[in-house]
């Protein structure tokens, strides 16, 4: 009898598991390199592309070459439904596969490897680290982040967006390093800074993190710049937390010592210095009002380079000095904030890809790209020669 019961518990037990709705194909060890890019390409014609209703912008998993410890693309992700697929960047082709019968919140990247996070209920709580180049399944995690979350890189952690509640992984094991905002069991109250706020847009770089909260007790919006590992979990670290002086704020980018916020009414960037939280320049900028709104998943449309960062509007995409985060120039009629290749930045706009110079804004040409129609907010990446266009819950390959 004690058999018997033994084997019908097991029975059931893997019969309603996690596991055996669960479905995992790995691939091969190893993938031949991406052939470097030394020059722009005269013309981009499209070479394949695939649903990825769960990616905000291409998702390409970088991997360290073993002779050099530089990272170099290797894999481009893409998620829908429930699954996930590591596909060749060159060819579209899948390499590997995993799925599960709950649906994708979000796909992302992080230590050389493909972040999935599901939805098991209410909240965004499954998230499942993938091997870059295998798709063997790594650390997991439960947590509670908020449905639309995104999962930003800041390079050493992962951090997830809401509009109430934020939390911080950080290491390839997934350790939970912050949590903040509404947090839904408090185990130790009176540890949180500010309560009962809302958060608006978001920005990352190395070592931290800013976010605009919108709080009860505020007349202004207010942005914060946070430690995304503090010394307890439920303890933030704040380096700044400021007063904007006006309403719909939007974090554009952070760096280790500054932090730009745009403000409408007049239509300006101001800079902030993060320790001190003293303005450092107020500069007016030709952005429309109608902009002025929180962006999807609450993540900042932007990416930094060596020397800028780019940063799309809505409608234009603006270039800021990395070292003080000014304006340099602005690319007007813009879809995205672009990407940068064979050293130019790449922005995508109605008529396909225009191509200017980083430091001055100078046009270098326009590569045409029919997209069959499709008019919205286009984010690329590149793999390699590959540029990778999202277009709303499809992924575009041109090479």
């Amino acid at each position: 009898m004690i058999a018997v019961v033994s084997v019908v518990a097991a029975v059931l037990t893997w019969a309603f598991s996690d596991a055996r709705a669960t479905t995992s194909v790995t691939g091969p060890s190893s993938w031949d390199q991406l052939p470097e890019v030394v020059a722009l390409p005269p013309t981009l014609s499209e070479v394949w592309r695939a649903r990825s209703g769960a990616s905000l912008s291409p998702v390409v998993v970088q991997t360290p070459v073993k002779e050099t410890g530089e990272e170099k693309p290797s894999t481009v992700v893409t998620g829908d439904g429930g699954e996930v697929n590591g596909r060749d960047p060159l060819t579209g082709d899948v390499r590997w596969t995993y799925e599960r019968d709950l649906p994708l919140c979000t796909v992302s990247t992080g230590w050389g490897r493909a972040m999935a996070l599901y939805s098991k209920g209410t909240n965004c709580s499954e998230l499942t680290s993938l091997d870059g180049i295998t798709g063997e399944r790594k650390a997991q995690r439960n947590g509670d982040a908020e449905p639309g979350t995104a999962l930003l890189n800041e390079g050493s952690h992962l951090i997830t967006t809401g509009s109430k509640f934020v939390e911080v992984y950080r290491r390839d094991d997934l350790v939970r390093s912050l949590e903040y905002g509404g947090l839904r069991a408090i185990v130790n109250p009176n540890k949180q800074p500010r309560v009962g706020c809302t958060y608006g847009s978001v920005a990352v770089t190395s070592g931290r993190f800013a976010m605009v909260e919108r709080c009860p007790e505020d007349s202004f919006d207010r942005v914060s710049v946070l430690k995304p590992n503090p010394d307890k979990s439920d303890e933030p670290k704040v380096f700044t937390s400021l007063l904007t002086g006006g309403k719909n704020a939007q974090v554009v980018a952070v760096t280790d010592k500054l932090v730009a916020v745009a403000m409408p009414n007049p239509s300006r960037l101001v800079v902030f210095d993060v320790e001190s939280g003293n303005q450092i320049s107020d500069v007016p900028i030709d952005v429309p009002a109608a902009d002025f709104v929180d962006p999807p998943s609450h993540v900042s449309r932007g990416f930094a380079t060596k020397t800028n960062v780019f940063w799309f509007t809505g409608s234009k995409t603006i270039a800021l000095s990395l070292e003080n985060l000014t304006p340099l120039w602005t690319a007007d009629g813009t879809l995205g904030a672009g990407t940068t290749l064979a050293g130019r930045a790449v922005i995508p706009v109605k008529e396909g890809l225009r191509v200017y110079e980083q430091a001055t804004g100078a046009v270098v040409g326009t590569i045409r790209v029919g997209r069959e129609g499709y008019t919205g907010p286009v984010q690329l990446a590149t793999a390699g020669p590959v540029v990778l266009e999202q277009r709303g819950e499809t992924l575009v390959a041109l090479r």
